[in-house]
């Protein structure tokens, strides 16, 4: 029989996973490309010989995704997988309808073929959007898994932007571990916060070498979603956020509703500043979606480095989290909450951004007066800087969960705003408490 002939749609992650687990040895399917998106400059690359088997002696190029039509033509596409995250289903709709268009099946690989067993136990943070406040859980969560005397070890979906072949399996254990595989901002914002509280933290390409070395030095493997994808290790306690101030995304994005309707726990953020009736309209979405999930909520407390009276009054520009505001749509993060909790001014960098942030600022309009933090490539780092001190303020509030003035050059005083995970107690257990008794029950082998 013939091969049939796949193209992978992805976007340097979920892709090279789906590759891995079930293409990857099967001689009935030959990949003959990816295509990527959202991330800049990943297309152009070759996925290396050295990951893709001896099926594939040469690698597998990636093209961008706008070849789709063309690439599906040329080389006789039999099957267009669909292979990444945080997207409305109307682009899943869209994506599909070219693949279907230009001759393809439509295919997106499920949990049961994607999902590696663990020889330890699995504890898993996802999230129905980006920006849900997933960061400040995990840190919550692994704070408190070690607490109770666990040894944990994080493993965070992947990232690989830069040399695929240094990135098989990445070990992260200091900060000179971060400078060292030259991570982008989007890295440093997943992978510090951990390191400095003492916690391990994987990632890379080949996430069954990664489970087997994790595993190895852990009693509890602690998947740390991203881009609101599902866990690529079995979960044995799956923890899901939902966000009320965007009510409703958690049934209309993909696979956040994946997320949603596979979680033994769902978590209900930010609700000291949603409104009452984005809190209710979330909880009929779970209770519609996955009515057996237990509910918990939390808030996301803003704290500021320093003396808040430091800003009052001040112009300031105010940074985020990245993803946050251009994959997640947000309007604001924890610099913009904080500017305004504390009387300050918050200063345009859009009159004065050059190079790719200017472009980047132009293509999410909705981001407004807030700068994200963009630090994909030197070129685009150095843009960051520019724009920064080009833009007259008095400090600039730094809403990222890494430190981003150790990475920039820049004129100005800096301060870091966080946001931290608070229960919100009813007279039930804790986010915490839930987690850790499910877990005591896996370990008994009564789950």
């Amino acid at each position: 029989m013939a091969r049939r002939r796949v193209l992978i749609l992805g976007a340097a992650g979920r892709d090279f996973h789906n590759f891995n687990t079930v293409f990857r040895d099967d001689p009935s399917h030959e990949v003959v490309a990816f295509t990527a998106t959202q991330i800049p400059k990943i297309e152009g690359r070759v996925y290396p010989p050295e990951f893709s088997g001896e099926l594939y002696p040469r690698g597998i190029p990636i093209h961008p995704e706008s070849e789709l039509e063309k690439l599906i033509g040329e080389h006789n596409i039999d099957e267009a997988v669909f292979a990444y995250s945080d997207v409305s289903y109307e682009t899943v709709g869209g994506v599909a309808s070219r693949a279907l268009a230009a001759g393809a099946d439509l295919r997106v690989l499920g949990t049961r073929d994607t999902m590696l067993a663990s020889p330890v136990p699995v504890v898993s943070v996802t999230a129905v959007r980006t920006g849900c406040g997933k960061s400040p859980t995990t840190r919550y969560l692994v704070a408190a898994l070690r607490e109770a005397g666990h040894t944990v070890v994080v493993v965070r979906h992947p990232m690989p932007y830069g040399n695929l072949l240094k990135q098989g399996v990445q070990r992260f254990a200091t900060m000179e571990d971060c400078d060292k595989h030259q991570c982008t901002f989007e890295e440093r914002e997943e992978y510090e916060s951990h390191i400095a509280a003492g916690t391990v933290v994987y990632a890379g390409v080949d996430y069954g070498a990664i489970l087997e070395q994790a595993a190895a030095e852990a009693d509890v493997v602690f998947w740390d979603g991203g881009n609101n994808d599902w866990p690529f290790f079995k979960p044995d306690v799956w923890v899901t956020l939902t966000d009320p101030l965007r009510p409703g995304h958690e049934t209309s994005y993909f696979p956040g509703e994946v997320n949603l309707r596979s979680a033994d726990i769902v978590q209900i953020n930010k609700v000291e500043t949603a409104t009452p009736e984005g809190i209710e309209q979330v909880e009929r979405g779970i209770e519609a979606t996955n009515p057996g999930a237990t509910v918990v909520r939390t808030r996301s407390k803003v704290t500021l480095d320093g003396d808040p009276d430091a800003i009052k009054g001040k112009r300031v520009m105010c940074i985020e989290d990245g993803p946050t505001l251009t994959h997640g749509g947000m309007t604001f993060g924890a610099a913009r909450v904080a500017a305004e909790r504390f009387g300050a001014d918050v200063v345009d960098p859009r009159p004065n951004a050059v190079g790719s942030i200017a472009e980047t600022l132009k293509k999410y309009p909705h981001m407004g007066e807030l700068l994200p933090a963009m630090g994909y490539y030197p070129e685009q780092i150095a843009d960051m800087e520019a724009s920064i001190r080009a833009t007259d303020c008095d400090a600039v509030l730094v809403g990222t969960p890494f430190d981003l003035a150790r990475q920039l050059n820049v004129d100005k005083p800096t301060i870091r705003v966080r946001y931290e995970i608070e229960d919100v107690h009813a007279g039930a257990k804790t986010l915490a408490e839930e987690v850790l008794d499910r877990l005591a029950a896996v370990k008994a082998g009564v789950a």
